[in-house]
């Protein structure tokens, strides 16, 4: 197998993963926008962090997923974070295990970001009618 048909595959699994962990509505808009300047950086989210990380040995999706979220908080990515609500969700967290998660942060980010990320998470899982 050359490299190309290696990094091919890796890439092939990852926007499987990323279907499953973000949902194919938001694959489909993802595919929409994607142009020639954000193609290289979306080709190598889908062979790395997707193809790659997500799915290495040793943790589920949904600790996965509850990691990304405090992640998210403590570097202030409110987009990111968004996606990743919708992610977590599909991988079986709770409400209760979001609210856990980004309280959790408090200790480690402070309280202007862990408030701001409950605030989203509150927001999302409204729409969602999970509280």
């Amino acid at each position: 197998m050359s490299k190309d048909s290696g990094m091919e595959e890796r890439r092939r699994t990852g926007r499987k993963v990323m279907s499953e962990v973000l949902g194919a509505p938001y694959c489909e808009r993802r595919d929409a926008s994607t142009n020639d300047f954000n193609a290289p950086i979306r080709r190598l989210s889908e062979e790395f962090a997707y193809g790659s990380l997500w799915t290495r040995p040793g943790l589920d999706h949904k600790t996965r997923s509850l990691i990304t979220l405090g992640m998210l908080t403590a570097l202030n990515r409110p987009h990111e974070l968004a996606i990743h609500l919708e992610g977590a969700v599909n991988n079986g967290c709770t409400a209760v295990e979001i609210r856990e998660a980004l309280t959790h942060t408090v200790a480690y980010c402070g309280f202007p970001a862990a408030i701001d990320a409950l605030r989203a998470a509150e927001a999302f899982l409204r729409e969602k009618k999970m509280i």
